[in-house]
């Protein structure tokens, strides 16, 4: 059986353990990621990146190669599909704050940016946990279940919804939503015609819509109340057309049968309740976990792989502040203090964002009595705006590496 000896591991090489492990190398620190697939994983076919993201691609070093491929969204519109009323949208106003509105991006192309920064021998495919220990929570060993071991000074759970490092600390389960969405990507060779505009489409109980990509690819979702769980694609898009779509309009209708079927799938919403966040073990000595493992959320804010990307930049800093205050070692006992920042400045964030995503859905898709449609106005009208304001959010700044000098120097935490 094979032993090796790391400084720090990170389990999962999907959006959080990419970008932790980016985050780490360009404060000098090495770190090598697990992933159990053989190769990147590419589930999910696009997601939303707003103003909150690209900062935090920005310190990554990353986002230049992405913005060239992806223009931003400048309006939308919301359609009642019943009425037919029709409320329109700036995506430029709260949401972009100084910045411009959010692009949306094929998540493999943000894999392949991340990991093309990284070392060739930083991810360790075929990898699958099998259990976890540590030695006085100065350590922390990892079994592979091909019989490896792996010890580690910090040992990061990037393993997503069904996170082993997240339950190893304690935290509860995910629990579901009550909702499930199903998501694709379609093509259209000729060019779809739906310039830069998103548009959504809510029912009872329902919420749709279509998001361009660039000039021949739209990324479509559709939500749900209750628990489907289709996995063949071709039933997912007849599921879609025929039981959950058929009054929708037409242009929704027609993104979904040109949909790829390759990049179909059907999923219930989870999200981790929020005060678990807050009160749970989110680190335990030199163990944390980021991005999903950390807060699953639904997708109703757009703000799972935002978030994602804020965290694996605060942990950095707090690792890398103390590497270089420890004459750039990782000193076991200092990194648990960094884990501990981490968690103190990241925790009630993301229980905020875990609450407001489920909120921001329970109202879209809430029922048709008065009530409800007063509560769908007065969130639209106010509580959305206030809601938005929270994607610009500034997760701050990594030290800076001199590649020159080989040197690392420390600099403010937060942009001015």
């Amino acid at each position: 059986m094979e032993s090796i000896m790391e400084e720090v591991v990170i389990v999962g090489a999907g959006i959080a353990g990419l970008a932790t492990a980016l985050a780490l190398k360009r404060v000098g620190i090495r770190a090598l990621v697990l992933e159990k697939a053989e190769c990147l994983r590419t589930t999910g076919s696009a997601l939303n990146l707003f103003p909150n993201a690209w900062i935090a691609l920005d310190a990554l070093g990353v986002s230049h190669k992405l913005t060239p491929l992806y223009p931003p969204l400048t309006t939308g519109s919301i359609t009642d599909v019943s009425t037919g009323a029709v409320r329109q949208i700036s995506l430029t106003g709260p949401f972009s704050g100084k910045r411009e509105g959010p692009r949306p991006v094929h998540r493999k192309k943000l894999l392949e940016a991340l990991a093309e920064e990284l070392p060739p021998d930083s991810i360790r495919f075929s990898s699958q946990l099998a259990s976890i220990e540590t030695e006085q929570l100065h350590s922390a060993i990892v079994h592979l279940k091909d019989g490896t071991t792996i010890k580690s000074k910090v040992l990061i759970g990037c393993d997503g919804l069904h996170s082993v490092v997240a339950e190893w600390l304690g935290l509860s389960a995910p629990i579901h939503s009550g909702r499930s969405a199903a998501r694709g990507l379609s093509v259209f060779p000729q060019g779809h015609g739906l310039g830069s505009s998103v548009q959504q489409f809510l029912d009872v109980g329902k919420r749709a819509g279509v998001v361009p990509l660039n000039d021949n690819e739209v990324y479509w979702f559709i939500t749900c109340q209750g628990d489907h769980r289709t996995y063949d694609p071709s039933t997912i898009q007849k599921e879609v057309l025929e039981h959950h779509a058929p009054n929708f309009p037409s242009i929704y209708l027609d993104v979904v049968r040109h949909s790829d079927l390759c990049s179909l799938s059907w999923a219930p919403l989870m999200l981790r309740n929020p005060w678990n966040i807050v009160v749970g073990n989110v680190s335990r000595g030199n163990v944390t976990v980021v991005g999903d493992a950390m807060h699953p959320m639904t997708p109703d804010l757009g703000q799972g792989g935002c978030c994602a990307l804020e965290d694996a930049v605060v942990l950095g800093r707090h690792i890398g502040n103390s590497f270089l205050a420890n004459g750039k070692s990782v000193v076991a006992e200092e990194v648990a203090r960094a884990l501990g920042a981490y968690v103190k400045e990241r925790k009630w964030r993301a229980a905020g964002l875990v609450t407001a995503s489920y909120v921001s859905g329970w109202v879209q898709q809430s029922g048709r009595n008065w009530w409800r449609q007063l509560l769908r106005v007065v969130f639209y009208s106010y509580l959305f705006v206030v809601l938005a304001r929270g994607v610009n959010f500034d997760c701050g700044k990594l030290p800076i590496a001199k590649a020159e000098e080989g040197e690392v120097e420390a600099e403010s935490s937060k942009l001015d």
